[in-house]
């Protein structure tokens, strides 16, 4: 299938899975995770009416954003972000997710002209190949932030095991919003917490169900032309 069908059968998806809860689609974000597919296929997704588009690495952001300039998508970064990284891609995205360390928030905040929409990554599944926090190191991470005037704690975010087992899946997403509710109780100026950036092209329904309010969506969404993983 084409773009426009295969966001056709997510939207479907998705609107089944608020309905299911009680949720309204329009809380919910899709981003197109672009990084294993050219500009022109990127393209697509915003031709289709996709808004955000993820990347995770620098050089493919700064590949994509002149070509796509135009077309004025809204850029995230999804990827682990080096702290040597963070002066190319500062400008040029609307959110970052995957702040998960204190010498990175000191280079945002070293390197950015404004307040920039972060969400801490969460290892949820505590699986060694995951980067991120553990749940119980986010509250005094988020504490000390509150001294970071450039840095907005928007959300959080996790990625889930790559299994079979729902339930499995389910209990990292509904931690994830358990962990944003306490958060959201400590009233810190700069930590609204109102996102979850949670759920991929595998599991993003369950996430849906949990919370969610961004998925990250590659392979089900743009396809993937070089052959790379999960998204």
């Amino acid at each position: 299938m084409d773009v426009k069908s295969n966001l056709r059968h997510i939207n479907d998806r998705i609107n089944e899975a608020c309905k299911e809860k009680g949720r309204t689609p329009d809380e919910i974000s899709v981003i197109a995770v672009t990084k294993y597919v050219s500009p022109e296929r990127a393209q697509e997704a915003l031709d289709a009416g996709v808004k955000h588009l993820g990347e995770n690495r620098d050089s493919g952001l700064l590949h994509k954003l002149d070509i796509l300039i135009d077309s004025r998508p809204v850029w995230h970064f999804i990827g682990t972000l080096q702290t040597r990284k963070v002066k190319a891609i500062i400008d040029h995205v609307s959110y970052i997710h995957s702040l998960d360390r204190l010498s990175l928030a000191d280079e945002i905040q070293k390197r950015a002209k404004k307040p920039v929409d972060c969400f801490v990554q969460v290892n949820t599944s505590l699986e060694s190949s995951k980067h991120g926090m553990t749940k119980e190191e986010v509250i005094p991470f988020v504490r000390k932030l509150s001294a970071y005037e450039n840095i907005r704690i928007a959300g959080l975010m996790t990625m889930a095991p790559f299994t079979d087992d729902e339930e499995e899946i389910r209990s990292c997403f509904r931690s994830l919003r358990e962990l944003r509710g306490e958060v959201q109780r400590l009233n810190q100026w700069n930590a609204p917490c109102s996102e979850l950036s949670m759920g991929m092209s595998n599991d993003f329904t369950i996430a849906v169900e949990e919370g969610a309010t961004f998925v990250r969506i590659g392979s089900s969404l743009v396809g993937n032309e070089t052959g790379g993983g999960q998204s």
